[in-house]
């Protein structure tokens, strides 16, 4: 893998930041060894099988059958060895490398941090975009800070506030405990919101796929909007969700709205969404306000 675009080399990343998905990460490389060493029997013990099965199946099957089960077996637990290593590999890099690639890329969505007095990140895990954008804040001389919000115990507070140490800007940073889905924040209180891989596991405990978990999704995207400050901008990362957001976000009017292409992340299609807050609001039917600082700015 090397260095990535921004000069950091992986192992450098994985050092300050570990890796979340280990459990993960472990169960794949047992399954794929564990099919590499059956592969690997069905090699040097091919004939012995073959025998085993026409022993089994002499009566009902072809006298070529035998054979053709033993490589077509022994042909598909290789191929599945091979399979999922390469899905551990991509769990790793998406984990890892990626992450900080991806992070680097939503910085670069906004023009200007140096204007930026606040930014939210929500899910921050350990700290990968939550500390890119600090170190982004830190090399424009801003005086903003930026949240990071996670719904987990304070343990995982702590191992966040250690690697914005690490990468020193924890004077940039603080941490929050929250519910994306009710951002303990009010409303026009951020100049930028950030999302990295988190917004599709709200409302998993309904399933992935179903009517309650996308409804819950939903609530997290609107809440984003909510607590974005007129003509602020909004970046999310993201997996498999993608077009529902989009579409969300052209019912809630929102404006420059940009998908990135297509980056594979965890084994499945990712985008990177930004999005603008307009800087005037319908309040009733027919009734708009418009912020005049805000359009100025935009």
């Amino acid at each position: 893998m090397g260095k990535n675009n921004t000069g950091r080399d992986w192992t450098q990343i994985y050092a300050i930041y570990g890796m979340e998905e280990w459990q993960t990460l472990v169960i794949l490389l047992f399954q794929a060894l564990l099919f590499s060493f059956l592969s690997i029997l069905f090699l040097f013990y091919f004939n012995p099988i073959v025998s085993t099965f026409s022993t089994l199946f002499s009566s009902s099957l072809p006298f070529f059958a035998p054979r053709f089960i033993a490589g077509f077996t022994g042909s598909v637990t290789a191929l599945s060895a091979v399979c999922l290593f390469f899905a551990a590999g991509n769990i790793f890099y998406s984990s890892v490398s990626l992450h900080w690639e991806m992070a680097q890329r939503m910085v670069n969505v906004v023009n200007d941090w140096s204007t930026v007095k606040t930014a939210l990140d929500i899910g921050c895990g350990r700290g990968i975009l939550l500390n890119a954008v600090a170190l982004q804040l830190k090399k424009e001389g801003s005086s903003g800070r930026v949240v990071g919000l996670d719904s987990r115990r304070k343990k995982s507070t702590l191992t966040t506030l250690q690697t914005a140490k690490i990468e020193g800007v924890q004077e940039y940073v603080t941490c929050r405990e929250g519910d994306a889905r009710h951002l303990p924040f009010s409303d026009s209180y951020f100049d930028v919101v950030l999302s990295g891989v988190f917004l599709h596991t709200v409302g998993k405990e309904f399933g992935h796929k179903t009517a309650a978990a996308a409804a819950e999704r939903m609530k997290g995207l609107v809440e984003v909007v909510r607590v974005l400050k007129d003509g602020g901008v909004g970046i999310l990362w993201d997996l498999v969700h993608v077009p529902e957001y989009v579409q969300r976000l052209q019912e809630l009017r929102m404006e420059d709205i940009r998908v990135s292409e297509r980056v594979t992340a965890f084994m499945v299609s990712s985008h990177i969404v930004s999005f603008r807050k307009p800087c005037q609001h319908v309040l009733r039917h027919g009734e708009v306000r418009v912020d005049w600082r805000c359009h100025n700015m935009c």
